[in-house]
């Protein structure tokens, strides 16, 4: 009578072991997935990606994002306290994936929040970029100038 309680308490955790295997092979299936996914979407040739970073934040307390390449609106996000509080541990944000075809091409970002002495503070900067044939990486930062007492905002190209 031993062996067969012996085999049926084993069976609970070959099941359970089973299981477990199975998900960690649904989730490597939906990691390669959406990886694929990524790709059929905005595949190298035409993808675009736009990112945000604060540098420490002491003049500056980031409300919104709005975000625009040639004129049409792409991004638009409102930061939360839990957000920020990422942003200023050395977080980076993704504002942006998407597709855009080769050559001249200008992103704007215009930036509100609260700046100096607690005032409404609203600010743009710009860049005019070529798209070539690789990936685009842009990144949007916002950095103290600790001589003037003022944020900085300013896009930067990655290669």
């Amino acid at each position: 009578m031993s062996i067969v309680g012996q085999s049926q308490a084993d069976e609970p955790a070959d099941l359970q072991s089973q299981v477990r295997s199975l998900k960690k092979a649904v989730v490597a299936l939906n990691r390669d997935l959406f990886l694929l996914e990524e790709e059929l979407l905005f595949p190298g040739h035409t993808q675009v990606s736009v990112f945000l970073s604060l540098d420490l934040g002491e003049f500056f307390t980031l409300d919104s994002v709005q975000l625009k390449i040639d004129d049409k609106a792409l991004a638009n996000h409102l930061y939360t306290e839990r957000e920020l509080a990422a942003l200023r541990r050395g977080g980076v944000q993704r504002l942006f994936l998407g597709n855009l075809k080769s050559g001249e091409h200008e992103l704007v970002a215009f930036f509100t929040g609260l700046g100096p002495a607690g005032r409404d503070y609203r600010r743009a900067t710009s860049l005019k970029f070529t798209k070539g044939v690789s990936p685009k990486l842009l990144e949007l930062r916002i950095v103290d100038l600790e001589a003037r007492q003022q944020p900085e905002f300013d896009v930067r190209e990655w290669e």
